[in-house]
C-alpha cells in the first residue's frame, strides 16, 4: 500500500461536514486507490489554465481551496475533482467526486462539494471493508453528468452503482439557479403541499398508461404489491429539463422491478401550472 493512499485513507476519516450542510442541501439531496489515484481535470481554458498551479488533494481543506480558485465570472463548471480507482480481492471501486466552481455563493458551493466528498468517504468505506472481509464480490461505481444548463438553471446527475450478488443504481440531483446563487428544492417551486398529492396521482396515471402500451413495463402500483406506490416523497429526487419541465425522478427498485432501472417521469406542466410559484423554472 503506498503512502499516497495512506494518506488519502487518513483524510477521509477526517473529513469534517459542516452541521449548516443539512439546511442548505438536506432538501434537495435524499439519504434513504490501490495502485493509482487518477485526477482529471477541466478541458475549459479558464478553469484548466487556474487549476494547473494548484495541487488538489482529497480533503476539507480542498475542497474549501477549490471554492476560492478565481474563475471568470459568470462561469459555473462541473469539474472532477477526484476520481479513486482501485481493484483488490475480488471488489473494486471507480468513484468521480464532482466539484463544482465559480458560484458567487461560496457558502453554497463549498457545502454542496462537501457533500460529493462525503457520499464518496462513505463508498470507498463500503469497499475497504467489503474486501477486509472478503465475504464476495462487491462493485462501486460513481459518475457525473450535467442533464440540464440553461441561462437560468443547472441541474447535475450524480450516479452510484453497488453490484453485489444484484446491481442497485441510485441517482442524486441537485438543481442551481444560476442567477439568483441559490439551491432549488421541489418544495420551492409550489404555493404548498397540494403538488405531493397532485404529481403522485399523475405519476400513477403514466405508469398505468405506459402498462398498457408496453406489456414488458411493471410499475408497483397494485394492492397485490408487497409495497405498492402511492404518493412521491415531497423532498424527491427531481431535476428541471432543458425544456423547462419538471422530472421526478425515482431510484432502482423503488417504484419499478430492478429490470425496469432508475425511472423517471416528466410532469406536464398543465397539470401543476396553479400550484407553481412562478413560471421561471418551469413552464
Amino acid at each position: 500500500m503506498n503512502k499516497e493512499l495512506d494518506r488519502l485513507k487518513n483524510e477521509y476519516k477526517n473529513v469534517q461536514i459542516p452541521k449548516e450542510l443539512d439546511v442548505i442541501v438536506g432538501k434537495a439531496l435524499k439519504n434513504k486507490p490501490k495502485k493509482k489515484q487518477l485526477y482529471i481535470w477541466p478541458t475549459s481554458a479558464a478553469a484548466a489554465a487556474v487549476l494547473l498551479t494548484v495541487t488538489v488533494n482529497f480533503s476539507p481543506d480542498a475542497a474549501r481551496a477549490i471554492s476560492k480558485i478565481p474563475v471568470v465570472k459568470e462561469v459555473l463548471e462541473v469539474i472532477t475533482f477526484n476520481e479513486i480507482k482501485e481493484e483488490k480481492d475480488h471488489s473494486s471501486i471507480d468513484v468521480k467526486t464532482p466539484a463544482i466552481t465559480g458560484l458567487e455563493n461560496k457558502t453554497l458551493e463549498e457545502n454542496l462539494n462537501k457533500k460529493y466528498v462525503e457520499e464518496s468517504k462513505k463508498l470507498y468505506e463500503k469497499f475497504t471493508n467489503s474486501s477486509s472481509s472478503q465475504k464476495g464480490y462487491l462493485s462501486i461505481d460513481s459518475d457525473y453528468e450535467k442533464v440540464t444548463e440553461t441561462p437560468a438553471v443547472l441541474s447535475i446527475r450524480r450516479t452510484i452503482q453497488r453490484t453485489e450478488a444484484s446491481g442497485y443504481i441510485q441517482n442524486q440531483y441537485i438543481s442551481i439557479d444560476k442567477e439568483a446563487q441559490v439551491l432549488i428544492t421541489l418544495k420551492s417551486l409550489f404555493k404548498n403541499d397540494e403538488y405531493v398529492k397532485v404529481i403522485s396521482e399523475n405519476i400513477k396515471e403514466q405508469m398505468k398508461q405506459q402498462m398498457k402500451a408496453d406489456s414488458n413495463k411493471l410499475y408497483f402500483i397494485t394492492e397485490e404489491d408487497m409495497e405498492p406506490f402511492t404518493q412521491i416523497d415531497p423532498n424527491q429526487q427531481f431535476y428541471i429539463s432543458g425544456d423547462y419541465k419538471l422530472v421526478i425522478a425515482f431510484d432502482e427498485y423503488e417504484v419499478a422491478p430492478g429490470y425496469m432501472g432508475a425511472v423517471e417521469f416528466k410532469i406536464p406542466t398543465e397539470v401543476i401550472s396553479d400550484l407553481l410559484v412562478g413560471d421561471r423554472y418551469i413552464h
